[in-house]
């Protein structure tokens, strides 16, 4: 066994030789095995003997165990050679855990790329791209693969669909993608979506699917990213009835090993062409992958919380250029990242003509302090008259969407006496209350009884927000005689997926919004200042993003009223519907305050020692540091010896783009020379949509 590998900071000395090794008959006796360890410098190939009786088995991407300082380790054959740097004799691989290529060249190439740009190891990426094995799934997804090859002679390939005339000519330049795609190209395209609606426009659905159509009569496969398992289980059903029996695999952890092992293996092996997932399945082994598609890229829970902490859209960014695939970053609004493609030349924009967006974008309305003072007292309440009587109205005709920002009944408490919101005396968790007016930690549970303010000694508490729960109750007696449904966490009584045209209050959290058969007659978004005014990197974007996603739910002729005074640029954005737009300002005043996507960014959180040594090497370099501050965490547990843990803290590194390469791989040695000496670990995360 060797270490091989290109020279890195560790290693001043030149790199050994390499020799020929003989492997009795065996053509390329040398197995180059990535370990599976998320130990930073153990992040490289070793060299190990292919015995004979191995030869077959042991090709690259399969799995095998080797032995490693001292006991088995599994690991991955990264690449088989006749050389290796090594003087003495090399251990040998022990076993192949199975002969299945799980992890191909197309694979290899992206781990490593991802790895690179995010400073994190390949096996932290490996987890995520290659599911954990199931061998009864595998035998029987293998045994149907060989049946059916033997008896025609390749495996299975659906005979490619005609291109059909589509919806996307209503945008300027969309039939032109599907061209490109068809023959083979790889565009990269930006789409605001707009709202279908019947005889005017096709709703997203409809024009992904015929994206997935042109891609497959070019001959090529397609994957699309989601946010949930609920979003995909249901866009797989649209894009099979409308690819005319393409079998549409469904790739989401959710799922539980066994399923997700076998739609896995078998886009390995060819037996089908598209795939809708969750965020992990950007990774997925479509083979001849002609068209990537990730919707709705701004949705936080298609960026991966773990190392190393990638987003899906950036992921499908660099498979776009390593498997010259179309690439399709498609939502109603438009990210900061994605426009910031689109300025750098990078990908294209797909606009809608402006009678295209009057014709189809509901009226939106945003009363100001002259309109709201005209209704009197009760134009200043969370909900206004004039909101009132506009429900009254819209009820008459069906459904309406009440869209609030927190879940819960009151999931703000604060002192009675000096209004300080009330936390957690276990955790700084923030304290909520429920309809019984027993509080408790919104982030351990924890019970609020005995709670004293540390600041002015008081004990009692007092609502100061309303969730969706509560808001429910008020309009549930505001309204009697209309249903009311909740739809958000499980302790909102879970999330409806839709309901039928019948008049009914329908109050919602952001992204828990039901469809409403027909649409929703009106739209009321509540609490803006909640969210467009949060002291967050995104938070304007987000908030457009949530109040877009509610407005596009409404008939064209329904009235869109936002109330709780909303940031003003957010809010004109969202009436003017130009989202381009708003992003454009946002990427110009990131620019100005040096923060991402406009510079590369790395924030580091560990212990105060740590991170003030990998500052001082940003500063040796020239690069910009801001920090060390305290990191929002939980105190530190106390050490086994008894004495305190170092304090833990967090900085900024930022380069300008251009060196974002050399950033990542200055991060990446350093924390594998760190990993060399045991010394205490960093988080690294690139990019990082929270900053502080």
């Amino acid at each position: 066994m060797s270490e091989h590998g290109q020279q890195d900071a560790l290693l001043v000395a030149p790199a050994p030789a390499q020799h020929r090794v003989t492997g009795d008959g065996v053509a390329n006796p040398v197995a180059r095995v990535l370990l599976d360890s998320g130990v930073p410098h153990l992040d490289r190939l070793f060299d190990y003997l292919v015995p004979p009786e191995l030869d077959v088995a042991a090709a690259e991407g399969v799995r095998v165990v080797v032995r490693f300082g001292g006991q088995e380790v599994h690991g991955w054959v990264w690449q088989r050679a006749e050389t290796t740097t090594h003087t003495g004799r090399l251990a040998p691989v022990r076993r192949v855990v199975s002969d299945l290529p799980v992890v191909p060249e197309r694979t290899r190439r992206l781990v490593e790329a991802v790895a690179a740009r995010t400073a994190g190891t390949r096996s932290d990426v490996l987890r995520l791209a290659v599911p954990t094995r199931h061998a009864t799934t595998e035998r029987a997804v293998r045994s149907t693969h060989t049946e059916h090859t033997e008896h025609t002679g390749h495996p299975h390939r659906p005979s490619r669909p005609e291109a059909r005339p589509t919806g996307w000519g209503a945008y300027t330049g969309g039939a032109e993608l599907l061209d490109a795609i068809s023959d083979g190209h790889a565009p990269r395209t930006v789409l605001t979506a707009l709202p279908g609606r019947e005889g005017v426009l096709e709703d997203w659905e409809s024009l992904l699917a015929q994206a997935v159509q042109a891609s497959l009569s070019g001959g090529r496969g397609a994957l699309i990213a989601v946010a949930t398992t609920a979003q995909a289980e249901l866009l797989a059903e649209r894009l099979s009835a409308a690819l005319d029996g393409e079998e549409v695999l469904v790739l989401s952890a959710e799922h539980g090993p066994a399923r997700r092992y076998r739609v896995f293996t078998r886009l390995l092996l060819g037996h089908a062409r598209v795939v809708v997932g969750t965020r992990a399945v950007v990774f997925a082994p479509v083979m001849d992958l002609g068209l990537a598609v990730i919707w709705d890229d701004g949705d936080d829970r298609l960026d991966e919380p773990r190392a190393p902490y990638v987003h899906a859209r950036t992921v499908l960014a660099l498979r776009s250029g390593l498997e010259h695939c179309a690439l399709l970053i498609a939502s109603r609004t438009r990210s900061v990242e994605a426009q910031s493609y689109v300025l750098q030349g990078w990908a294209r924009d797909l606009e809608a003509p402006r009678p295209l967006i009057r014709a189809t974008v509901p009226r939106i309305e945003v009363p100001g302090d002259s309109e709201l003072d005209r209704e009197g007292a009760g134009g200043r309440a969370r909900i206004p008259s004039l909101a009132h009587r506009a429900l009254r109205q819209a009820l008459d005709r069906g459904p309406v969407l009440v869209q609030v920002a927190r879940s819960g009944y009151a999931p703000v408490v604060v002192c009675a006496t000096c209004r300080a919101v009330a936390r957690c005396r276990a955790c700084s968790g923030p304290l909520s209350m429920g309809r019984s007016g027993e509080a408790s930690c919104r982030w351990c549970g924890r019970s609020g009884a005995g709670w004293a303010c540390p600041h002015c000694g008081g004990e009692q508490l007092r609502m100061a927000g309303s969730g969706s729960v509560r808001t429910g109750d008020e309009l549930g007696r505001a309204f009697p005689g209309v249903p009311v449904v909740v739809s958000g966490t499980r302790a909102d009584h879970g999330v409806v997926a839709t309901v039928d045209r019948r008049p009914r209050l329908v109050v919602a959290t952001p992204g828990a919004e039901p469809v409403a058969e027909g649409g929703y007659t009106a739209v009321l978004l509540l609490d803006g200042a909640v969210l467009s005014a949060r002291p967050e990197l995104g938070a304007s974007s987000e908030a457009l993003r949530r109040w877009a996603n509610a407005a596009t739910l409404a008939r064209q002729d329904a009235r869109v009223i936002l109330l709780g005074s909303p940031d003003l640029a957010v809010s004109q954005a969202l009436v003017r519907w130009n989202h381009a737009g708003f992003a454009a300002d946002e990427l110009r005043e990131r620019l100005e305050l040096e923060l991402p996507p406009a510079v590369r960014c790395a924030r580091l959180d560990g212990p105060l020692p740590a991170v003030e040594a990998y500052l001082a090497a940003a500063k040796a370099r020239g690069w910009d540091v801001l920090g060390p501050v305290r990191a929002p965490e939980p105190a530190a547990q106390p050490t086994r010896a008894g004495a305190p843990a170092p304090e833990r803290v967090r900085a900024l590194v930022r380069v300008p783009l251009a060196q974002g390469r050399e950033l990542a791989e200055a991060l990446r040695l350093q924390a594998r020379e760190r990993s060399v000496h045991r010394e205490d670990p960093v988080r690294i995360e690139l990019d990082p949509t929270v900053l502080w």
